[in-house]
């Protein structure tokens, strides 16, 4: 209980809807080819475990999690102590795909998921990862408590 109490900033990146409501078209389609080759009940087990595989890997991905709790942000099972970053930047849908592609740094620590447009840089000054890009659906929300909780910790107020 008291771990909640800590936390500063959750984000849980669930699936959006639209993801959920063309999964059902896609396992019909897929599973009623089926109907043509096998024998009943067959093709109904296999549609059925077609929606189950599907809405496993759903339900996997809206797992995702963004935390900062204290002086750490939590992202994808990593921990990033937030004294080692050095600069914290809102990027929006443009500046979030060259750093996840032709601008993209292969030791950065990219947490993201394909449906998230934008992110949050963080640079860091860890010679081995030079800046963490963490996708999310408020990155400006996340962007100021980053720097709420560095300014905290350099014993300076935030700039409003």
């Amino acid at each position: 209980m008291h771990e909640y109490r800590d936390r500063q900033y959750q984000e849980t990146l669930r699936v959006p809807v639209a993801w959920w409501l063309l999964a059902v078209p896609v396992v019909l389609v897929l599973g009623g080819e089926f109907f043509e080759v096998l024998n009943s009940p067959w093709p109904l087990v296999i549609i059925g475990g077609l929606g189950a595989s599907c809405a496993a890997v759903l339900l996997l991905l809206s797992r995702a999690e963004v935390v900062v709790r204290d002086d750490t942000l939590s992202a994808g099972g990593k921990e990033l102590p937030l004294t080692v970053v050095t600069e914290v930047i809102a990027l929006d849908e443009r500046q979030s795909a060259r750093l996840r592609g032709p601008r993209a740094d292969p030791a950065a620590y990219v947490y993201s998921r394909p449906y998230l447009k934008q992110s949050v840089y963080l640079a860091t000054a860890d010679p081995h990862v030079p800046y963490w890009l963490i996708g999310s659906r408020r990155p400006a929300e996340l962007a100021a408590t980053v720097e709420a909780v560095l300014a905290k910790s350099r014993g300076t107020e935030p700039v409003a």
